[in-house]
């Protein structure tokens, strides 16, 4: 999904974006590093522990990638 426009207000960081959508930080990197949405400047906003959130996701691409997320169950432990 490519957006023609994108607001400063609908750029979030990971974490903004797991909490509105339910889907893993993890995967809504992989969807950025696949090109499946786009990466943008963060704002360089520091965290409690001192490091720098440096990149943003445009939330409307998350949320829209995230109706059709379904989680994939993990494994459990096999009985020996």
């Amino acid at each position: 999904m490519r957006l023609t426009s994108i607001q400063e207000e609908d750029l979030v960081f990971v974490h903004e974006a797991e909490t509105a959508t339910g889907v893993p930080r993890a995967t809504i990197r992989q969807w950025a590093s696949r090109g499946k949405i786009r990466r943008f400047p963060g704002e360089n906003r520091l965290t409690g522990l001192g490091h720098e959130y440096k990149t943003m996701y445009a939330l409307p691409e998350v949320e829209a990638l995230a109706r059709t997320y379904r989680a994939t169950p993990q494994r459990g432990l096999r009985a020996a």
